[in-house]
């Protein structure tokens, strides 16, 4: 752990909090400041010409950077606003004919997506308990599955390889949100011949919102032709012609004009990613699960988060009652955490992160759900100490 903590002063934040929602929106890099400032210099003296002296490319350059972490080849990523266009570009290939065009996904599916395939008219949804669920319910009528890589309530990593397997025999292909995963959990979608793959930066790769990444199999992408499109995915945008004559490789999924400043923005995250390693951070993330979920055991509290480490992502989740209340005075206390319903409190730490700062966030939250804590009784006063590296 000790050369992690070398990384600690890069992120602001860490100073004045015990900061566990890095699972939600990660600790920002003191250097997406200066990559925001260099946008705005560029566009402050070099005006339209900066169009031309590198914004045009970066959806594809960012993306490149994107492909080293997540396995992908050079050319296979394209950067998009949010997940949900994302995937919206890919459902757009495809149009519902004949008997294939089941959807099926899980349960634990995270919402934006769902209401996306829900919406979609002319498919038919399928929607599995689990993984073990989707993978029996794929068939010969099945077109797409977009299924997550980590849980968003749980932390659960789900069996990809199965229903890779599982969808390729039958024709279907395999849509994977790798959000929760990307960036603390290690990632080959080239080796987990997975057919697209979409996620973010918000989180994990701490590269704040606005940057999305969509990855398409190369050999399938010179096939598809999305309907939700823009001039960035022209062969020859600048030539203003008519019709649409898509661009090779990932270009032809771009859309219309790029979120320039996010994608500098984000490219600060990745760098510390990069030059940490998700290995790395797999490794240190597992000995900080493991931790956490030894002292809720200590202290009676229970967890919905998965105990083998090989199905456990980067995310503990706290069974608590008056979980809404309980997160909330933890932030009152510089604890930053979040919660869901049904799930209870999510903590997630990343690689840097002291242990002793855990230890700090389960000792009050047990003081905070203790029946003399509870709301509306009197509370123990915060303490003003915080663990510091």
């Amino acid at each position: 752990m000790g050369d992690l903590l070398g990384y600690r002063d890069r992120f602001p934040i860490l100073a004045e909090t015990t900061y566990l929602i890095n699972h939600s929106l990660g600790a920002m890099p003191a250097a997406v400041e200066e990559r925001v400032l260099e946008y705005a210099r560029a566009w402050n003296t070099r005006g339209v010409r900066a169009w031309e002296e590198g914004w045009w490319e970066l959806p594809l350059t960012v993306g490149d950077q994107v492909a080293r972490i997540v396995g992908a080849p050079p050319g296979s990523v394209s950067m998009h606003q949010n997940v949900t266009i994302a995937e919206a570009i890919v459902l757009s290939c495809f149009e519902p004919g004949g008997e294939r065009r089941r959807i099926v996904y899980e349960e634990g599916n995270f919402p934006s997506v769902r209401y996306l395939y829900q919406a979609a008219p002319g498919f038919e949804v399928v929607v599995a308990p689990d993984d073990e669920g989707v993978a029996e319910a794929i068939d010969e009528r099945t077109l797409l599955v977009p299924v997550t890589h980590v849980l968003y309530k749980t932390g659960e990593i789900q069996d990809v390889e199965t229903i890779v397997a599982r969808a390729h025999e039958q024709g279907a292909l395999v849509v994977l949100d790798a959000y929760q995963s990307a960036g603390t959990v290690p990632l080959d979608v080239t080796a987990l011949g997975v057919d697209f793959a979409v996620g973010g930066s918000v989180k994990w790769l701490c590269g704040g919102p606005g940057a999305a990444w969509l990855y398409v199999r190369p050999e399938l992408a010179e096939r598809l032709e999305p309907a939700l499109t823009g001039w960035q995915a022209h062969a020859r945008p600048f030539a203003f012609e008519p019709r649409q004559d898509y661009a090779d490789g990932a270009a032809r999924f771009l859309t219309g004009t790029p979120n320039v400043p996010a994608l500098y923005a984000a490219t600060a995250g990745y760098d510390v990613i990069e030059e940490v390693g998700v290995a790395r951070i797999r490794e240190r993330s597992l000995e900080q699960t493991t931790l956490l979920l030894e002292l809720l055991d200590e202290h009676g509290l229970e967890s919905g988060t998965p105990r083998d480490p090989a199905r456990r992502g980067g995310t503990v989740a706290v069974r608590v009652a008056d979980h809404e209340s309980v997160c909330s005075e933890l932030a009152a206390r510089e604890i930053i955490c979040d919660s869901r319903p049904d799930v209870g409190l999510r903590l997630g730490p990343h690689f840097f992160n002291i242990d002793d700062e855990l230890r700090h966030a389960v000792e009050q939250i047990v003081e905070l759900t203790r029946p003399a804590a509870r709301p509306g009784a009197p509370r123990t006063p915060a303490p003003s100490a915080r663990p510091r590296a």
